[in-house]
């Protein structure tokens, strides 16, 4: 969405929110947020390709908006943070968004990543815990073993004499993907460092995300004050768009346990 957009889809839904870049050594990041003073912030993370507005209507949902803080980003490579200019690597990627952790640092933080946004939140938590206080991962490609093998199409898809014909948001998608085996692996011996509660929610008529990868986040969050799985059957890998539900219930379900916010209606 274009700023002008973006500026649109707001006004058009009476929500006051802001869109805003920081930077990071040569890098800029772009995020929309919905501000409640003081309220708990969450934080969303989209997959590969997407773009903050992913999330859009939960920024605009006024169960959320009256509760908490909202913010969606535009990972690396996506969106207006540094389009096509792709970033592999899970630690770099956690490394640009602690500033933004950090602009909300007085207020718990929940961290939700869809598919390969999944990864990227366990990361953040590996790397920062004392900014993550609750973890809910959608759909996420996290089990290395899980990967599908796909790597005779994207290698080719990297050539010049390829690659042009290729939107240039498949061409990030492709090189993150590219590399996810091998950086998810790096991340085995750390799985235990997370220590945040965590709700993995999946989709048992998933095609392209395993839903084994939910039990291998129950198996290795062995330190996790919690973890819940919420496996549903019939339900694909497009959790935000066609069960939003579910993760609005994960978000306050994690409140409601640490006794911050009343119940909820969705539990």
């Amino acid at each position: 969405m274009s700023p002008k957009e973006t500026e649109n889809y707001f006004i058009d839904r009476n929500v006051n929110a802001e869109r805003q870049s920081y930077a990071v050594g040569d890098r800029s990041i772009t995020f929309v947020s919905v501000v409640n003073q003081e309220k708990p912030t969450v934080f969303f993370f989209h997959g590969a390709p997407g773009s903050w507005s992913a999330f859009k209507e939960f920024l605009v949902d006024s169960l959320l908006i009256d509760r908490f803080s909202l913010v969606s980003v535009d990972r690396p490579g996506y969106g207006h943070s540094d389009f096509g200019r792709v970033e592999p690597s899970l630690k770099n990627q956690a490394y640009l968004m602690k500033p933004l952790l950090e602009k909300y640092a007085n207020t718990p933080n929940i961290l939700v990543g869809h598919s390969l946004g999944g990864p990227v939140i366990a990361k953040i938590a590996m790397e920062y815990p004392d900014l993550v206080d609750g973890l809910i991962m959608v759909a996420p490609s996290i089990d290395p073993d899980l990967e599908p093998e796909e790597d005779w199409f994207r290698v080719p898809m990297q050539s010049p004499l390829v690659n042009w014909a290729i939107p240039t948001s498949f061409l990030v998608t492709n090189e993150e993907i590219l590399f996810l085996e091998e950086e998810l692996r790096t991340m085995l011996p750390h799985w235990s460092e997370i220590k945040a509660p965590t709700i993995v929610i999946q989709g048992n008529g998933d095609r392209l995300v395993a839903p084994g990868n939910a039990q291998f986040a129950e198996r290795m969050l062995i330190n996790s004050k919690q973890v819940d799985l919420v496996i549903k059957d019939d339900v694909s890998h497009f959790i935000p768009w066609s069960r939003p539900e579910l993760i609005k219930a994960a978000i306050l379900k994690l409140e409601k346990k640490k006794g911050r916010l009343p119940s909820s209606p969705l539990d």
